[in-house]
């Protein structure tokens, strides 16, 4: 980790606020935003939080699903224990990670999952978009009938293809940046709302 990465890092707002609050990661701000802008999450529902180490998207959507609801946090790391928090260990996109998450719908789906840098960046957007289309041919197995999906992306070329593809199967399907986003940062969301199955693209 570079001098020049750890000195922006201390001066961001977001990153200092994460400290002083105990939040696990400032991505926590994100998912708050997020959520506050949509109607992403109600009190009572099962959350799927895919990539969630370590743990920050986790806590929000705990909080905002309340005692009643629960989420299921998959990492192929560990993650701290929390109430209401169930770890499934996994990488997204292996064999039998949907069976291993039971038959129980999700009415939520969450990814902030990033690809590991490569520093060509034509090469991470594919890699970020590649990731995306993971969790969702995930969600399309576990999501449950006008549920939620919310996912990580980088800005790039293939983004069109991307919402061409997997936009139709939502009510409402829209790109935004959260203002935890660093301004340099690449990086957008995805949200999804009111899921409704259709067949996939060939």
């Amino acid at each position: 980790m570079g001098r020049r990465f750890v000195a922006e890092r201390r001066r961001d707002p977001y990153y200092r606020a994460a400290q002083s609050e105990g939040l696990r990661s400032r991505a926590a701000f994100k998912l708050e935003h997020l959520a506050d802008k949509f109607p992403i999450f109600r009190v009572g529902d099962r959350v799927l939080d895919l990539g969630a180490a370590p743990g920050g998207w986790s806590l929000v959507a705990g909080a905002r699903v309340g005692r009643r609801g629960s989420v299921v946090a998959v990492d192929p790391r560990d993650i701290e224990p929390a109430q209401g928090l169930t770890v499934v260990h996994g990488v997204v996109g292996s064999p039998g990670l949907a069976a291993r998450l039971g038959p129980e719908l999700f009415d939520v789906v969450l990814s902030d999952m990033s690809p590991r840098i490569s520093g060509a960046y034509s090469t991470d957007h594919a890699r970020s978009v590649a990731l995306v289309r993971a969790a969702f041919d995930l969600a399309r197995q576990v999501l449950a009938k006008d549920g939620s999906f919310v996912a990580k992306v980088f800005a790039g070329e293939l983004l069109d293809e991307l919402d061409r593809d997997i936009g139709p199967s939502f009510r409402r399907w829209q790109r935004t940046k959260p203002p935890a986003s660093r301004e340099h940062s690449s990086e957008l969301y995805l949200v999804g709302l009111r899921f409704h199955p259709v067949k996939a693209p060939p």
